[in-house]
C-alpha cells in the first residue's frame, strides 16, 4: 500500500495521540517537537519532514505502546522507511532508517551523549544493539544520509518536552515540498 499524506496525517491524528513509551509527550508531540526544532535551525524541508514522520514505525506495528519494555526492539525506523518509501525520496526515508543507528554513533563519538539521554533512550539502545565501536562509528558515518540522521537524531533528543510549543500538522504538510 502506497501511504498518502491523508493517511499519514490519520495514522499521526489518531494513533499520534499515544503516549510516547515512558517519556512525557505523546507520539504527535515528539513527532511536531522534533520537526520544528529542525524548521527553527534552518534544516532543509526534506530533514524537517523526516524529522516528522522518524517515529512513525512505532504506530504502524501491533506490539504495543512501549515494547522496550518487554524487551522487544520493534525496529521501527525499518518500519517507517519501508512505508514511506513509495511516497517519499532518499531524502526523508534514510535519515529515518539511520536515526537509531545515529544514537548509537553518538553513543561512541561524544563522551557526554550518553548522559544526555532520557531513561527509555537509553533501555531501547541496549534492545538497538549497545554503542557503536570506533570501526562500526566510521562505517555508519561514511553512509549517504547518516550527517543528517545524526541531526535528526539530536532534535529528536530534545523532542521530549512537555508543554513544547508547536505548530500543528498541517503547518509541515502544507510545505512546498508536497506539492510536487
Amino acid at each position: 500500500m502506497k501511504p498518502t499524506i491523508d493517511n499519514i496525517i490519520k495514522i499521526l491524528s489518531v494513533k499520534g495521540k499515544h503516549q510516547y513509551g515512558s517519556e512525557a509527550v505523546s507520539q504527535l508531540e515528539h513527532a511536531l517537537q522534533c520537526a520544528t526544532l529542525a524548521e527553527n535551525n534552518g534544516a532543509s524541508k526534506e530533514l524537517i519532514i523526516a524529522c516528522l514522520l522518524h517515529d512513525i514505525g512505532h504506530l504502524l506495528h501491533d506490539l504495543g505502546e512501549d515494547p522496550a519494555i518487554d524487551g522487544i526492539d520493534d525496529r521501527h525506523e525499518y518500519i517507517a522507511a519501508n512505508f514511506l518509501n513509495s511516497t517519499f525520496d532518499r531524502a526523508i526515508t534514510e535519515p529515518i532508517r539511520l536515526h537509531v543507528d545515529a544514537k548509537r554513533y553518538l553513543c561512541a563519538t561524544d563522551p557526554n551523549y550518553w548522559d544526555s539521554l532520557s531513561p527509555a533512550s537509553k533501555k531501547s539502545l541496549e534492545l538497538q544493539g549497545g554503542i557503536f565501536s570506533l570501526e562500526e562509528a566510521k562505517a555508519f558515518i561514511s553512509q549517504p544520509h547518516a550527517t543528517e540522521a545524526v541531526q535528526l537524531r539530536i532534535w529528536d533528543d530534545r523532542a521530549k518536552v512537555r508543554g513544547y510549543l508547536t505548530p500543528d500538522l498541517n503547518h509541515f504538510f502544507d510545505m512546498s515540498i508536497f506539492s510536487h
